[in-house]
């Protein structure tokens, strides 16, 4: 509820401010279990993102913000999930596979941390692995100008144009039940489809330019 109160008046602002334009979002389901996988220059990119997407994304978020007061409370009514830092990998893919299996629309970074604008980084496998074990639907996301609007280090945000692009969403099956792999063949899989996201990403990116 208060997620969809909120997104009219963030959104205003994003277009007064950043003139936000969202390009491509009838590739977004508006239905079941999506993963979004975007890059990332700028804090400000998931809440790009979630306004410029035509359904309520959910998002992850280190659980220490869920420790402050009434800020806690904010963020896990707008759908972000806790991952603990010191936790291991596996918890928080479980976390994402829950969200996903509920039916929910996930936002992730397959790079992991923020890189400079305009600049696509090596992927982590995670995603791909997302991707494979849920078989959920994935759109490639692009965003252009966050990065200038709040680069790492900036207090304040600048007005700066910013675009967000969706493309046509992929799809990522596990081998059917009976037929053996390996774990490195299961890796070897999930390395393949997140370079496959990335690839999709690079061809937003061809495209805007």
């Amino acid at each position: 509820m208060l997620y969809e109160i909120l997104k009219p008046l963030a959104v205003f602002f994003m277009r007064l401010y950043f003139r936000l334009e969202a390009r491509g979002a009838e590739h977004v389901p508006l239905a079941g279990p999506l993963l979004l996988v975007s890059n990332h220059s700028s804090v400000l990119d998931p809440p790009l993102v979630g306004g410029a997407a035509p359904r309520q994304l959910s998002f992850l978020a280190k659980a220490e913000l869920f420790d402050i007061p009434l800020f806690g409370r904010l963020i896990r009514a707008l759908n972000a999930r806790p991952v603990r830092r010191e936790g291991s990998d596996a918890r928080a893919l479980k976390t994402a596979l829950k969200v996903l299996e509920e039916g929910h629309a996930l936002l992730v970074f397959p790079e992991g941390t923020r890189g400079p604008e305009g600049t696509l980084r090596d992927a982590k496998p995670g995603a791909g692995m997302l991707a494979v074990l849920s078989g959920a639907a994935v759109v490639p996301v692009l965003i252009t100008g966050s990065g200038g609007a709040l680069p790492k280090g900036a207090a304040f945000p600048r007005a700066r144009k910013i675009i967000v692009r969706f493309g046509p969403p992929m799809r990522f099956k596990a081998k059917p039940e009976g037929e053996r792999e390996t774990p490195e063949e299961r890796k070897d899989a999930y390395r393949a489809a997140t370079d496959e996201m990335m690839r999709a990403i690079a061809q937003l990116q061809r495209q805007a330019a």
